[in-house]
């Protein structure tokens, strides 16, 4: 799971992979782990997947974004610059 391109303004997109099919939730929240946006939140067969997240209302700096499925999660860090 990565985003392209990081540091961002305003626009990124979040791709990954599903080796089976899942219940998929990714969301993004800001430094201090409030919810900005739920992105996906639903079953997604296996493949390739991409994301687009616009964050043209919201302030610059750190966010993160989580990826869910499984009971498993992965998270990565990106960087809004305005």
């Amino acid at each position: 799971m990565h985003n392209y391109p990081n540091p961002f303004n305003p626009v990124t997109v979040i791709k990954y992979n599903l080796e089976s099919a899942n219940n998929v939730i990714l969301n993004i929240y800001n430094a201090k782990g409030d919810l900005v946006k739920n992105l996906v939140s639903r079953n997604q067969p296996a493949g390739n997947y991409s994301v687009s997240f616009d964050a043209s209302g919201i302030n610059s700096g750190v966010y993160f974004y989580k990826l869910a499925l499984d009971g498993k999660s992965v998270v990565r860090k990106m960087l809004l610059i305005k």
